[in-house]
Parts: structure tokens; C-alpha cells; sequence
């Protein structure tokens, strides 16, 4: 069977057609990997060091052509695009520096003369699933560190992001050993045959939470150690005291930048009652403000949808929402797969609007009588990734901070955006599993032995 990737700005631009991979190819693919981990395991922290600087280096002197190909492939706009292809970079070299840091530490022992320690050692094959919407950075925050820490690694990239990941294999495969890296091209059954093989030791997903929760119970089942990163239906607090203006152009670019298409774009925005009717004109404005056509032009910021499909769901997703439509709602005339950014003001904070991830330029706004009432609906949903809360009250921020359900809380910023150096996750149905990203990665990609030496 095979398969193709189009231009969501313009359908009749194909990227490529490939063979996707069946149980058959995958199975293969992990044995390899398997084989190839035996060496890279061994390899000095130096030599995986070296390997990962090296990549960094390769994906910045062809950053404009992986740029314009992220721009062409997912329709993300250029200055996202940018940015996201230059985390990529800074990612590599993080990692490339994480693998020489201490792989363990010493612990008394019960003589003096005794060496008890504990050290990090990788797991073995590690299968990466990865969404397109971050057709670099999110393969990379996974494969960084897996490769750092000494694991043959196999990315499974969403078929949209195809050709990207194809780049990303072509620049690493070029600076690491035979197999130590590869991609497998395919849907749902190849991805299935990584998760059971008894060669991969570690899954690591970003995706839909309904997915999610499957390939978690399918890892556990064998003992395989697994961490997802699933949906989120993330709010954005805007108290009394804020500084409203900045606020709304915040927030206007956290749910509607590259079209809403973030696991961390804001979903809802819940504004204390006192500020609400000055402050949804500024959001309905700034929203209004944001350029939508054309993802390779500078000043666009928001794009089209992946696909049609996308795009008809969250117009039902509006349509069934029982709210009024402040601006947008309607699909734009043009070749792509667009679909104007929509603000949607809500009576109530139910329907699908209000409790689940749409992805797409769409957001609810909800009024809340106090600030303890917008904590009680922004944590009244199954999600738990991000959440944002717009105050000058940096004390009562410390305390709202506290009781957001959240696995990262950011005060007068956007819900978008990622700190690659610091822990990445949610709570609730958001995440299963240990931490991605930062230091935090070792814990998934190596386990920990425990060593006694007697003299």
C-alpha cells in the first residue's frame, strides 16, 4: 500500500509517495535495531556526544531547506517553522552535552572497603510515534536523548510528516552507526508490530489521548516501558488584575497560531466577570488582527489545517457548541484548508468546545464570577497539560499555581509554547508515564543498576 503527503496550503502540491510498511517490515526494522544497539551501547559517552553535535551542526546548515519543507509539508507558518527547526538544532547540542554528564552515583556501602553504586545504563531499542504537527521538534526531543544515552532508536512519524522525518533520518544517519537510527514509514499496523516486538524495550507516543491510551495498555501488558503525551483542553485564566491588552494578544496567538494545531494551543479562555465584556472585545480584536493566508508568507500566523477532515470536525464542533460566534466560524475560499480563527462565547462551560481538544483555530470563552470559580472550571475537564493565568497578583499567582491540575502552569504567558531543557507533561488523561524532555529524559531511556564490589 502506498501513500502520500500534500500541501494543506495548496492539495495539489505533492510532496511524495512512498510504500508504507506492514507488520512484516517493522518486525525487521526492530531486529536490526536490536543488532545495532549492542554496539551503540558500547560506544564512549564522548563518541555519542560527538554523533548528536555533529547532527546539530548538519541540521543547521540546512535549516532554510528543513524550514521550507516543515512550511510546504504541515503548514506551519514560516516563523514558527523557523523557530521550531532551530529548537532541533539547540535540542542536539543539548543532548550531545546531557551524554557526558555523571551516569551514576556511589552510595555507602556496608564496609569501607566495599564499592556500592548505582549507574544508568540505556534499555536497548526505543520505537518514538510522533504526531506532524511537529514533524522535527518532537522526534527530535525523543530521539536526542535516547541516542544520547546509548539506545538504537526507530521513529515511527505520522504519514503527514513523512518527508521530514526522511530528512531528519538522512542528516543523523549520516553521523551514527548503521541502524542505530532509522524511520519506518506507516500507519497503524507498523506502529503496532514496534509496540509488540520483544526487541524494543521502550515506546515513547505524542498524540490523540483515545490512541494514547491504547498503546499504553498494549506496552503494559508486555512489560514494556511506555510514556504518551496525549491531548490537552487547555485554559487560559485572565483575572481582574491583568494587564488586559497584553493578555488578549497572548492568548489570541496560543489558540490560534498555526492554526490551533498544538497540543498546548489554549482552548478555553475563562475571564473573571468584572473585566469580561472589556476584555472579549480586545480578544475578539486581537483574534481578528491575526493573518491566516499563506503559511511561507513572513507575516502569516496562523495557516491552514492539516487536512479536510480537520477542518469539517471543528466546524461541528462549533456548531454543536450552543454559544454565539464572536468572529470566524466559517471555512475561507481558498485552494487550501483553511478555516478562519473562531472565537465562540459560551453561556456555559460545557459541549465540545469547553471539554475537548478540537485542534483547530478555534477557542471558547467563558465567564467566571471570581478567581477561585475560573480555577473550578478550568480543572472541571479529563485534560490536564497547560495552563495559563494572566495576573499582576504574582502572590495569588504562586497560590493558583497550586491548584490548577495542570503538568505546567505559566503566569502572564501563553499555553503555547515549550522549554526544552525542563520537564514536559500533564496530569489526568494528558500523560502516562515519566516526564519527557530535559534531564527528566534519562529516567525513561535508562534503567538503573545496582552495583556491589567486594574486594
Amino acid at each position: 500500500m502506498t501513500f502520500t503527503s500534500v500541501n494543506p496550503h495548496d492539495p495539489a502540491d505533492v510532496l511524495g509517495e512512498w510504500q508504507a510498511a506492514g507488520p512484516t517490515e517493522a518486525a525487521a526494522a526492530a531486529s536490526r535495531a536490536a543488532t545495532a544497539a549492542a554496539g551503540w551501547r558500547e560506544a564512549p559517552a564522548a563518541v555519542r556526544a560527538k554523533a548528536l553535535s555533529d547532527a546539530a551542526a548538519a541540521l543547521e546548515q540546512r535549516s532554510a531547506e528543513i524550514t521550507g519543507l516543515v512550511v510546504r509539508e504541515v503548514g506551519k507558518p514560516l516563523s514558527e517553522a523557523r523557530g521550531e527547526v532551530a529548537r532541533g538544532v539547540a535540542v542536539l547540542r543539548y543532548y550531545a552535552q546531557a551524554a557526558l554528564l555523571p551516569d551514576g552515583e556511589t552510595i555507602p556501602a556496608a564496609a569501607a572497603d566495599q564499592l556500592l553504586m548505582a549507574r544508568h545504563v540505556p534499555v536497548g531499542v526505543a520505537a518514538l510515534i510522533t504526531p506532524w504537527n511537529f514533524p522535527v521538534a518532537i522526534p527530535l526531543w525523543k530521539a536526542a536523548p535516547s541516542l544520547a544515552y546509548g539506545n538504537a532508536t526507530i521513529l515511527k512519524p505520522a504519514s503527514a510528516a513523512a518527508a521530514t522525518a526522511l530528512a531528519l533520518a538522512d542528516i543523523l544517519g549520516a553521523v551514527l552507526p548503521p541502524d542505530v537510527f532509522q524511520v519506518v514509514l506507516g500507519g497503524a499496523a507498523a506502529g503496532t508490530a514496534l509496540i509488540d516486538h520483544p526487541d524494543v524495550a521502550a515506546v515513547s507516543f505524542t498524540g490523540s489521548s483515545a490512541v494514547g491510551r491504547q498503546i499504553s495498555r498494549r506496552a503494559a501488558e508486555r512489560g514494556c516501558r511506555v510514556q504518551a503525551e496525549m491531548g490537552g483542553q487547555n485554559p487560559s485564566v485572565v483575572l481582574a488584575d491583568a494587564d488586559l491588552d497584553r493578555a488578549a494578544t497572548a492568548i489570541a496567538y496560543a489558540a490560534m497560531g498555526f492554526a490551533g494545531q498544538k497540543c498546548t494551543a489554549t482552548s478555553r479562555v475563562i475571564v473573571e466577570d468584572s473585566i469580561y465584556p472589556r476584555f472579549r472585545d480586545r480578544l475578539a480584536a486581537a483574534v481578528e488582527a491575526l493573518q491566516v493566508l499563506d503559511p511561507a508568507d513572513g507575516k502569516t500566523l496562523v495557516g491552514p489545517v492539516i487536512d479536510p477532515g480537520s477542518r469539517e470536525s471543528a466546524l461541528a464542533a462549533v456548531a454543536s457548541s450552543g454559544g454565539r460566534v464572536l468572529t470566524g466560524g466559517t471555512a475561507l475560499d481558498a485552494p487550501g484548508y483553511y478555516l478562519s480563527p473562531t472565537l465562540v462565547e459560551l453561556d456555559q462551560p460545557a459541549g465540545p468546545l469547553a471539554t475537548e481538544e478540537v485542534f483547530a483555530p478555534v477557542a471558547a470563552l467563558i465567564r467566571a464570577g471570581t478567581a477561585d470559580e475560573a480555577i473550578a472550571i478550568a480543572n472541571a475537564v479529563r485534560y490536564g497539560l497547560v495552563a495559563a493565568v494572566f495576573t499582576s497578583d504574582l502572590g495569588g499567582a504562586l497560590r493558583l499555581t497550586r491548584n490548577l491540575e495542570a503538568g505546567m502552569i505559566r503566569v502572564n504567558a501563553p499555553t503555547s509554547g515549550v522549554d526544552f531543557q525542563a520537564p514536559f507533561g500533564g496530569s489526568k488523561e494528558s500523560s502516562y508515564g515519566p516526564r519527557e524532555q530535559g534531564l527528566a529524559a534519562r529516567s525513561f531511556y535508562t534503567e538503573s543498576r545496582t552495583v556491589l564490589i567486594v574486594p
